[in-house]
């Protein structure tokens, strides 16, 4: 039976149901939440620890945005900072999961990235290129975040 007879015998209500959803889920642009954007370059900036600004710094797990990169507290309490944009097609989306150890997690396709930036899973035609991954010093209250 061939793939028109079929669909007939169905009815278009039952074609109707059965095929929307799969095209829907094709999109490319139907389940994305954030922006492609372009990685930030030249990255050099601090941060109070002490201000209202960096109040979820506090804790370990806790993370910021700022200047699209992802501060964070990572759960042994070291400072970490990545780019907020996703290695994979550039959303801006990227945020830490303070689960399993700690780990920066994109949700427009899923790519996971280790604290080093390296992809911790195989995304469907993504290149696996790591996550970048910037410099931090602390001294006194002041985090510095810089290439």
């Amino acid at each position: 039976m061939e793939r028109k007879e079929f669909l007939r015998t169905l009815g278009a209500g039952a074609a109707f149901a059965i095929t929307f959803p799969c095209l829907g889920s094709c999109s490319k642009d139907s389940t994305v939440e954030g922006d492609i954007v372009t990685p930030p370059t030249d990255v050099d900036f601090t941060i109070d620890l002490e201000s209202a600004e960096a109040a979820k710094l506090a804790n370990n797990g806790g993370f910021i945005l700022k200047n699209l990169v992802v501060v964070v507290k990572n759960l042994e309490g070291e400072f970490v900072a990545a780019t907020q944009i996703c290695s994979h097609e550039q959303y801006d989306q990227v945020r830490f999961i303070n689960q399993d150890g700690g780990f920066f997690y994109c949700d427009v396709h899923g790519s996971k990235f280790s604290q080093t930036g390296t992809p911790l899973n195989e995304i469907p035609n993504s290149t696996s290129k790591a996550l970048k991954i910037y410099n931090t010093a602390l001294e006194g209250s002041i985090l510095r975040v810089y290439e």
